[in-house]
């Protein structure tokens, strides 16, 4: 005879097959609370990551995998929560009226941004193995230019207002933590519109020659490359 855990999560197991994934959370919750030590509740625990997830519920997904990975240190499927919490953090800085009203996600501050890339880097430390490795990457390079691109951002800001020095820094710090990162052209722009304002020419000229070189790359591509020093340190 099947125990109430069983047939509670064959239940939940029906409705994500068929997508209907708030139904499935529900009997999830019922499982883990009722039948905490049962068989099926370490499986509904991952499960209600994902059903959390794609019932667009990016918070409690969050919460659920750092729930599960301090409850499990030594579980085999840490990886899978700590991937579904990096892209519950990506996809929940994407939500559908940021379409609608045009809104610049570039121009936000980035601490979900700085978040999730920490989490897939952690994935990539840890589990190096792990099947999701490729995809977390493909992530963290979109996330380290989005991070880039923020900077430029407030670079910007300062640059427009005649804070030049400011300007700079904001623009180094860019090339310097996301170095390769396509939205980085764009620093060195700044920089040398920035040296150009305050009559550094030398430096002007050296800063916007890079810049003249990576311009007509293909964006997705990382510009210049490794050195034994960093290629940006002109100044």
């Amino acid at each position: 005879m099947r125990s109430s855990s069983e047939v509670i999560y064959e239940r939940a197991k029906y409705a994500m097959d068929n997508g209907n994934f708030r139904n499935a959370v529900n009997y999830l919750e019922v499982l883990t609370t009722s039948f905490p030590f049962s068989n099926e509740a370490k499986q509904a625990q991952l499960d209600l990551i994902y059903t959390h997830y794609r019932s667009s519920s990016f918070e409690e997904a969050i919460d659920e995998a750092k729930q599960f990975e301090k409850e499990n240190p030594t579980h085999p499927r840490v990886d899978y929560a700590l991937y579904m919490r990096g892209i519950s953090l990506f996809e929940g800085q994407h939500q559908w009226y940021h379409e609608i009203f045009d809104v610049d996600l570039t121009e936000r501050p980035p601490s979900k941004t700085e978040e999730a890339f920490s989490v897939f880097s952690q994935l990539l430390r840890r589990y190096p193995e792990s099947i999701y490795i490729d995809d977390a990457t493909q992530r963290m390079i979109f996330l380290r230019n989005r991070l880039a691109r923020y900077e430029n951002h407030v670079a910007q800001h300062y640059l427009e207002r005649g804070a030049y020095i400011a300007a700079i820094n904001r623009a180094k710090y860019a090339l310097e933590q996301y170095s390769g990162a396509p939205a980085t052209i764009e620093s060195l722009e700044i920089i040398a519109k920035a040296y150009n304002s305050l009559g550094m020419d030398d430096l002007a000229e050296q800063a916007e020659s890079i810049f003249l070189a990576n311009q007509t790359k293909d964006p997705n591509q990382t510009i210049v490359l490794e050195e034994s020093e960093p290629w940006y340190k002109f100044w």
